[in-house]
């Protein structure tokens, strides 16, 4: 083991965070939190809008070392809201996207052929999980219910908080590093999808659930919040078309939750087309190709309608609006 990896290992939190201050959160314990930041730290995002329940719920999993699954519509800002609390604290943290192609052997680690001194040999070479198990680092599993079955069986002896992971081909057994964290993010509660939205996703084993020791959820901001973050994102967009911008998000989400649309205005959705209408100066061709042409065809005109009524302007034009109806 190197010097430079010996002083990661050993690293541990050595002050504590100030979560009024920081995150305007008052906690009733203590937070803690490196003085310095290190590899893997997040960049703080200045514009970030923390919503204070799925703050708290991730502060307890730092604080004190709870398995937190957060779970809500894409776009909601699930990921960001772990990546950003833990850049605050100047925590490491590593995202893995848990898609079907992850496998075991990619968790654990495998045998592998290696140059050592200019020769070849074969040693084990850990794996993600193995790699962040032994350091300070928050490992963030994303889509978390797309995972495969036999890898998810592996993850499920570390739910626990002094869970240890044993490697059947070295005959060691891993102690997690004190400053290790798990927290997973998904489009579900763990109970599958039953709205079509999030295709390969599925149930998950609820024994496994039922070791997660905080499951929170996630939803869309509220408009003010929203606007917010355009704002600090994208200055050049004046406050009312943000606000127009916002406002058609929110009838698109009503006539979702009605059952007249089948595709939801998420935040990053709202955020890309802010992006296409400082590239081409023109909010109707940027929403066209941020969201309505991803849209059911037979849905466009109630889209244009919202448009419409929040914007006014055209979205599309009456010719081919009129070959709906």
């Amino acid at each position: 083991m190197t010097e430079a990896v010996k002083t990661e290992t050993m690293s541990i939190p050595d002050i504590l965070c100030d979560t009024e201050q920081t995150f305007g959160l008052d906690v009733p314990w203590p937070v803690p939190a490196f003085s310095l930041a290190k590899a893997h730290v997040p960049e703080p995002d200045p514009a970030f809008q923390f919503v204070p329940d799925v703050v708290r719920a991730i502060l307890m999993g730092f604080a004190h070392n709870r398995r937190v699954y957060v779970h809500g519509a894409h776009g909601s800002g699930k990921s960001s809201h772990i990546e950003q609390v833990a850049a605050r604290l100047n925590w490491p943290c590593v995202r893995v996207n848990l898609d079907g192609h992850i496998t075991r052997a990619d968790l654990i680690g495998r045998d592998m052929v290696v140059l050592r001194d200019g020769q070849q040999v074969t040693e084990f070479v850990p794996g993600i999980l193995v790699w962040a198990l032994e350091r300070p680092v928050a490992l963030v599993f994303d889509e978390y219910d797309a995972g495969r079955p036999d890898v998810m069986f592996v993850i499920q002896r570390l739910l626990e908080s002094q869970g240890r992971l044993t490697l059947l081909d070295q005959n060691r057994v891993l102690t997690p590093h004190p400053a290790f964290r798990l927290f997973a993010t998904a489009n579900t509660a763990g109970q599958g999808d039953a709205s079509g939205l999030y295709a390969g996703t599925q149930a998950l084993n609820q024994a496994q659930m039922d070791r997660w020791h905080v499951v929170v959820e996630l939803g869309y901001m509220p408009a003010a919040q929203e606007q917010a973050i355009l704002q600090a994102r994208l200055p050049s967009l004046d406050s009312d078309r943000v606000k127009s911008m916002v406002a058609l998000a929110g009838l698109c989400r009503q006539a979702y939750g009605q059952g007249d649309l089948s595709t939801l205005v998420s935040l990053r959705t709202l955020i890309t087309w802010g992006e296409n209408i400082g590239l081409l100066n023109d909010p109707a061709e940027a929403f066209r190709l941020a969201f309505l042409n991803r849209c059911d065809e037979t849905e466009r005109p109630l889209v244009a309608e919202f448009f419409q009524r929040c914007l006014d302007a055209e979205l599309i034009q009456s010719s081919y609006v009129s070959d709906f109806y």
